[in-house]
């Protein structure tokens, strides 16, 4: 096993020694259903429970925005603002108001804040600030936040289209790689444009082999962050000590198929060389090969079924596994466990897995943020965790948190 992948040295309370990746503080404005909000959590696990509705997912998502991408809803940022009431017959209608998350983090070399908002007129563009000072992008949150989540739509991530899995898979890729996102942008304008010159029959011979090789360029990149990433995670799980399974894993595509064989080199001109000889064929199905039709398969371990053919509970635990051993890596390659966000996720878990769960989170060292509307499936934290009442936008400590 890669010296990469051990763990890092135990502290007396069975956490890892290095300094964790924690929310100390976080404030909302005008957020979903939250006209306002300040919760100061305790870095280790903190659970909310409530009713459908009461706005336990809105709080993650708040979280989500803090990271680099879309949230773990993936909206608009038109799509969150909280709605109040219009004024006078001009304003029949509820109208948006500009929203904010806020948070205070403790990270491995020191505290910082960070602060994410949409003000209508800026349209679908999210501002970022980092201790006050506006960022460039929000690719800069990628140096001071990871964070990883499960939602209640990913239980059907094996058995819904390839499409989630390949954001999910490259979410992960990103976490180690933040570049991976610009290449994976660049490939998907190369491919829509030569789309479109293909579909208006423009033939401009020079620009179609610049698209092409912009293309090849950035597709072996692509899928080789993809495989790399797939490896150190068969690895990991070799370090998964619980009942959580050990899923076989592999990401299937043209591309990464190809460079499991050959040099990467010979693969970019290869495939440069195939979109050449395909554009009549192309032109007439308004599609191409490459990166953007690959796949994630999982199977439930060796000689198990298919993620697709597993239980809906089978299929919670080898995405819980995919978590853990993600995590694991983060604490390891950048010294921080990634922060947690673990939506109704009790729910499809058996009691002996939802032990091995906690266990496995507080071995991380993680600060990780759980949700259900059944406080009893979180009766072993009682004493450990900090325990939370969403009710209509308000969040109340229970008594005797931990």
């Amino acid at each position: 096993m890669s010296a990469a992948l051990s763990y890092s040295t135990q502290s007396p309370n069975g956490s890892p020694s290095a300094p964790r990746l924690a929310i100390r503080r976080v404030t909302l404005s005008d957020f979903r259903c939250y006209a306002s909000l300040r919760l100061d959590p305790e870095p280790g696990l903190v659970v909310l429970t409530g009713a459908n509705g009461a706005g336990k997912t809105n709080l993650l998502e708040a979280l989500s925005l803090l990271s680099p991408g879309r949230g773990l809803r993936g909206a608009r940022l038109a799509e969150i603002p909280r709605h109040g009431e219009g004024g006078g017959a001009e304003q029949p209608r509820p109208t948006a108001r500009e929203w904010a998350v806020a948070a205070e983090f403790t990270t491995p070399h020191g505290s910082v804040s960070i602060g994410v908002g949409w003000a209508e007129a800026d349209g679908d563009r999210r501002a970022v600030r980092i201790d006050g000072q506006a960022a460039g992008s929000q690719t800069a949150l990628s140096e001071h936040v990871s964070m990883v989540w499960l939602t209640p739509a990913m239980d059907r991530l094996f058995v819904d289209a390839p499409a989630g899995r390949r954001r999910f898979l490259d979410r992960l890729v990103f976490a180690f790689d933040p570049a991976h996102a610009g290449r994976l942008q660049a490939y998907d304008k190369a491919r829509r444009e030569r789309s479109r010159l293909l579909r208006e029959m423009r033939v401009d011979d020079s620009w179609l082999a610049a698209l092409e090789r912009n293309m090849a360029e950035r597709a072996v990149a692509v899928a080789a962050a993809r495989l790399d990433l797939v490896e150190r995670l068969k690895r990991a799980f070799g370090e998964e000590t619980g009942s959580f399974p050990r899923p076989e894993i592999a990401v299937r595509g043209m591309i990464e198929d190809r460079l499991e064989a050959r040099p990467a080199l010979e693969v970019e001109e290869s495939y440069r060389e195939a979109l050449s000889q395909a554009r009549a064929r192309d032109r007439e199905s308004g599609t191409s090969e490459g990166v953007h039709r690959s796949d994630l398969s999982a199977r439930l371990g060796a000689g198990g079924p298919t993620a697709e053919q597993a239980s809906t509970g089978e299929q919670k635990a080898i995405l819980i596994s995919l978590i853990l051993a993600h995590g694991r890596l983060l604490a390891c390659l950048k010294s921080r466990a990634p922060v947690l966000l673990l939506d109704e996720i009790a729910a499809h878990l058996d009691a002996r897995r939802r032990a091995a769960l906690f266990a496995a989170i507080r071995g991380l060292g993680a600060q990780a943020w759980l949700t259900g509307t059944d406080e009893s499936l979180f009766a072993p934290l009682r004493g450990t965790a900090q325990f939370h009442t969403v009710s209509n936008g308000r969040i109340t400590a229970r008594a005797g948190n931990g």
